[in-house]
This record gives C-alpha cells, sequence and structure tokens, in this order.
C-alpha cells in the first residue's frame, strides 16, 4: 500500500506536468532542481488526500515512504515527504533527530526543502523535545552548508514563540562569518523572528556585531524591529562607516 501511494502521487504530477511553471520554479534557485512544474497548492492538494491514511500508518512505514520520495530527487516529492512527516507528529521521538539529520546530508540541495522540511517537521520535533537543542547546534559547524541553514531555519518557529533564546543566539555567532548567503538568510531569518520577542536582545547582538555581521544577514535580523531600534542600529552602524546599506 505504502508503495502504490508514492507511485499514485507520482502519476499525478507527471500527469500534471507544466513547462511554464518548471522555468518559473528553476528561477527561485541558484542550484539546477529537478521539478514536475506544479504549483504549491496543487501538491497540499494532492498529499492531504493521504493524510488520514498516512496518520494511521506506522511511523517506520512513513519513513520508508519519505526516503522513496526524497529519493526521487524531484522538488514536489520532497515537499510531500515534509508534509508526510508532519502528519505524523504525534508518533515522532526526540531519537528521529538522527534519522532526519541524514536525510538533510543526503537528500536536501535547496532552501525551499530545507525550509519546509525544518521549519515544520524539525522544528516541532524541537519545541517537544528540548533535549535535542545541542544536535542542532551541531549542525551550525557541518560542512555541508544546508545543515548549517538547518541550524538556523529549524529554530525559526521555537523562536516566534520565545523559546530557547541563548540556542539562538549560539548558533547565530557561530555562522556569523559563514559565506554562503543562504546561510546568512537563514540565521538573520532567525534573528528577525527573535526580534519579536526580544527585540532587545537582538538589537545589543547586532550592536555587539556591527563591525562584522554581514549585510545580507543585517538586512533580515532588523526588518521586524521596532522603528526606533532599527533607526538606532542602521545609524550607528553607518557612522562606523560600515558598508552594509
Amino acid at each position: 500500500m505504502s508503495h502504490s501511494i508514492v507511485q499514485t502521487i507520482r502519476n499525478s504530477f507527471a500527469s500534471m506536468q507544466n513547462e511554464a511553471i518548471q522555468t518559473s520554479n528553476c528561477k527561485f534557485f541558484k542550484e539546477t532542481i529537478q521539478t514536475y512544474g506544479i504549483r504549491s497548492l496543487d501538491i497540499e492538494k494532492i498529499t492531504k488526500q493521504y493524510k488520514t491514511h498516512i496518520q494511521k500508518c506506522n511511523k517506520q512505514i512513513v519513513f520508508d515512504m519519505c526516503k522513496e520520495l526524497w529519493h526521487s530527487g524531484y522538488i514536489e516529492e520532497g515537499f510531500v515527504a515534509c508534509h508526510f512527516t508532519q502528519y505524523i507528529q504525534k508518533q515522532l521521538d526526540s531519537d528521529d533527530i538522527y534519522i532526519f539529520s541524514e536525510w538533510i546530508d543526503t537528500y536536501i540541495s535547496n532552501w525551499a526543502t530545507c525550509d519546509t522540511f525544518c521549519n515544520h517537521t524539525v522544528g516541532e520535533l524541537l519545541q517537544n523535545f528540548p533535549e535535542i537543542l545541542p544536535h542542532i547546534k551541531q549542525w551550525a559547524y557541518s560542512n555541508n552548508m544546508w545543515k548549517r541553514r538547518a541550524s538556523a531555519v529549524s529554530l525559526i518557529l521555537p523562536a516566534r514563540r520565545g523559546l530557547y533564546k541563548e540556542t539562538v543566539f549560539e548558533i547565530a555567532e557561530i555562522l556569523l562569518h559563514d559565506s554562503e548567503d543562504l546561510v546568512q538568510k537563514g540565521y538573520g531569518w532567525m534573528l528577525k523572528e527573535t526580534s519579536k520577542p526580544y527585540s532587545n536582545d537582538v538589537f545589543n547582538f547586532i550592536m555587539k556585531h556591527k563591525h562584522s555581521i554581514p549585510r545580507t544577514a543585517l538586512r533580515y535580523a532588523i526588518e521586524k524591529m521596532p522603528p526606533e531600534l532599527r533607526s538606532k542600529a542602521m545609524e550607528k552602524i553607518k557612522l562606523q562607516h560600515i558598508t552594509v546599506f
């Protein structure tokens, strides 16, 4: 049954291939991606048809389906795998972080699947099992840029809810001088979400590192700050002759 679900989804995607959307989708990525050219809403609509069944499945069966989907290399099938793991959140436990870590290393090769998987599946796991925080922090030291981005974007939902502030700043410090702009955007986004409950703390972090924080990360980080703090951050950085704006 599990293989038939994967094959049925693939058949649906193959029948919906759209060259115009394929071309449009590729423009959003620096990397080469495999895509059927299907809109996100249609992917979600097709996937939701199997939600009840997936929720009733044994976790290992779902994981096997996810690996089959990831292995295809198609971005749409990766999104389906992300949805499937979200559907079984109640079955997940802290040890699943080792499996998810392996999936990131093996299958994730673009920001879209990285963010979809880590924002939701990994982010929710992190909220339910705080003991995996050191594991997420370790990702920030990885040679794999997607693993480094994952260390930051996995904290987006917890940060938005005011959780794990200390770890947020530890990860931001580790990634501060990362040469990859997509990693900079990732931790900048994490800081932006943290600034909603802790604007002063994020402001202080930025001012502490005003001489070296990359322009890309800075712009993301200050986007949702109160206007007065955002203005102060920009003003002080200009006064220090840092070429960020």
